[in-house]
C-alpha cells in the first residue's frame, strides 16, 4: 500500500539578482510514491531541493504547483509528521523530558511514553537536566525521542547527523534503526552522504543539480546491520556512483 504520494509539478523560488528578482525552478513534473513503513533516503548534491522537497511535505512550505498526501488522500496536515532538523532545536528551557513530552502533552500517557524514549536513547540519568547543558550527542538523542514521541506515521530527517564526530553519529544511526523497528513509521532521510544513505534505507532517491529530477530509484536489498567494509556494501556503492555519474 502507497502511504506517501507526492507529486510536485512545479517548485520555485526567487532570487535576487543585482536587484532584480528571477525566478529559479527548483522541481518539475517530480512524482515520488512511498510505501507504508518504508525507509528511503533522499540523496543529492547540496542545493539540489532535498530540504525544499522535506519542507514541502510537512506542509512547512505550501508554495509550489502539486499535493502531497498520505492514505487515503489525506492532505499532510491532516496527518501525524514529524522533523528531526540538521540541528536538534529544543527548547533550552525546558528538561530532556520535558522536550519529549512537548509534542504530546495533551496526551495523559505523556510521562510514561517520554521516559521510556528517554531510557532507549540511553539518557535516564540526564532526564530532569536542561538539554542546553548536555552535549551535542546527547541533544541529538532528544530530538530524535522527542520525533518518536507522538508516534508519527511519517518521520522526516534532514541531516540530522551532520557536523557531529563520526562515532557519535555511528551510534546515533544504531539507535534511529532500533526506533524505526518497533513501530515501522515511513521515514525520509536526507542526506548528501551515500555510505549513510546505503546503511539506512530500504530505497536511495537520487536527485539530480537544479532543476532536481530523480536520477535513479533503487531499492536496497542488504541485510541489517550493514557495515561499510562489507564487500556487498562496497560493490553496491560502486554500482550506484557509477549509475548516476552516468545520467
Amino acid at each position: 500500500m502507497s502511504n506517501l504520494d507526492i507529486k510536485i509539478k512545479k517548485k520555485t523560488f526567487l532570487l535576487n539578482q543585482q536587484g532584480k528578482k528571477k525566478e529559479n525552478l527548483i522541481f518539475k513534473n517530480l512524482i515520488l510514491s512511498i510505501k507504508d513503513g518504508q525507509f528511503v533516503s533522499v540523496f543529492g548534491p547540496s542545493g539540489c531541493g532535498k530540504s525544499t522537497l522535506l519542507n514541502m511535505i510537512s506542509g512547512l512550505d505550501k508554495n509550489y504547483d502539486g499535493s502531497v498526501k498520505i492514505e487515503n488522500n489525506k492532505k499532510t496536515s491532516e496527518n501525524n509528521i514529524s522533523y528531526m532538523f540538521q540541528t536538534p532545536r529544543l527548547f533550552p528551557w525546558l528538561t530532556a523530558i520535558e522536550n519529549v513530552k512537548f509534542p504530546i502533552k495533551d496526551n495523559k500517557n505523556s510521562e510514561k511514553i517520554a521516559f521510556d524514549l528517554i531510557k532507549k536513547v540511553g539518557l535516564e540519568k540526564y532526564v530532569n537536566q536542561y538539554v542546553n547543558r548536555l552535549s551535542g550527542g546527547m541533544q541529538r538523542r532528544v530530538a530524535m525521542a522527542r520525533a518518536f514521541a507522538p508516534n508519527p506515521k511519517v518521520l522526516l530527517l534532514d541531516e540530522p547527523f551532520i557536523s557531529i564526530d563520526s562515532k557519535i553519529s555511528e551510534s546515533l544511526r544504531k539507535l534511529l534503526i532500533q526506533l524505526w523497528k518497533k513501530n515501522k513509521p515511513t521515514i525520509i532521510f536526507v542526506t548528501h552522504d551515500l555510505d549513510e544513505a546505503i546503511e539506512l534505507a530500504d530505497r536511495i532517491f537520487f536527485l539530480s543539480n537544479l532543476p532536481s529530477r530523480i536520477l535513479l530509484d533503487h531499492d536496497i536489498n542488504l541485510a541489517r546491520p550493514r557495515n561499510k567494509s562489507n564487500k556487498k556494501f562496497a560493490s553496491l556503492k560502486r554500482l550506484l556512483s557509477s549509475a548516476t555519474k552516468s545520467k
